[in-house]
């Protein structure tokens, strides 16, 4: 049953890092070098910057470079660092690419151009653009609830075609269309909505970019480690486990990003808002209750 043969361009357990802020609500690249220290040292591989838990529409350019950089001095060159550059507009789009290369990226997540909803030739176009800017590999963001707009299979058979575009991260619900184009293409898939992480995994996925990596990157990264040994009974055990976190930090109407940070700490941006004191207190529950049976297996 082991995976160990799945192109894993970024590493397999990959956490989509909020970005945090001081109580007046600037940057707080302090705090942001701590996190990424601590997620590499419970076993993430690499980190997502920048992206949707990483309120990337609220944060500037220029905070979005620094970011980069300060967690790359944090975590040295070992694990993958993706930065976020993806944006309604191609060319910021490749500016934000270029930047983030120079600040130290291994590669960049690429969403769909939203509100515009683009026809498919000019999704592709914009993916292929950004991809010939930099020198980075591209991991393409198909979130259609977001974004308005899928990045359709016959897209992203195209997109397969380009040498840096080497990964998706999957947030379309469609794991027919996933194992259909796993099979076919090159592109690596990373589950992008944990209740798929195994699913996904188990048709050849090579592995997630996970929001709930922020608090709980040990519980997850165990379900994949089972998987891997061959023991699938126990995968499916352990995946179990972590469900009720999971629906209730990303399937309960608040976004990831507030969640997340209810059990972390710290500010978000407007227009979101923080979490309320029984929701948070719920998901302190629910965190513990998953710690406490990581030792029983």
């Amino acid at each position: 049953m082991s995976t160990t043969g799945t192109h894993r361009p970024f590493g397999r357990a990959l956490c989509a890092m909020v970005t945090p802020f001081t109580d007046s609500g600037a940057l707080d690249l302090d705090a942001a070098a701590k996190l990424a220290a601590r997620l590499v040292g419970d076993g993430c591989d690499g980190l997502v910057l920048n992206g949707t838990t990483g309120e990337s529409p609220t944060t500037t350019d220029a905070e979005k470079e620094a970011l980069v950089r300060a967690v790359r001095e944090a975590v040295g060159p070992a694990p993958a660092l993706v930065a976020g550059v993806g944006t309604a507009d191609t060319r910021h789009t490749v500016e934000l690419g270029r930047r983030a290369e120079a600040a130290g990226a291994d590669g960049l997540l690429v969403v769909t151009p939203y509100y515009s909803r683009p026809p498919q030739d000019a999704v592709a176009a914009h993916f292929l653009k950004v991809a010939d800017g930099t020198g980075l590999p591209v991991m393409v963001y198909d979130i259609p609830g977001r974004t308005g707009t899928r990045v359709e299979p016959d897209t992203m058979r195209r997109l397969a075609g380009h040498p840096r575009i080497t990964a998706v991260k999957d947030c379309s619900y469609d794991l027919l269309t996933a194992a259909r184009l796993i099979a076919e293409t090159p592109l690596a898939y990373y589950s992008g909505s944990e209740e798929l992480n195994l699913p996904l995994y188990a048709v050849g996925g090579a592995g997630y970019v996970s929001t709930v990596a922020n608090v709980a990157p040990r519980p997850l990264a165990a379900v994949l480690d089972a998987y891997d040994s061959g023991d699938t009974a126990l995968a499916a055990r352990l995946h179990a486990r972590t469900l009720p976190l999971v629906e209730r930090m990303m399937a309960a109407g608040l976004p990831g990003t507030v969640t997340a940070k209810a059990l972390l700490g710290g500010p978000v941006r407007e227009p979101l808002r923080p979490a309320d004191r029984e929701t948070a207190d719920g998901l302190r529950v629910l965190l513990a209750e998953l710690v406490q049976a990581e030792s029983v297996v």
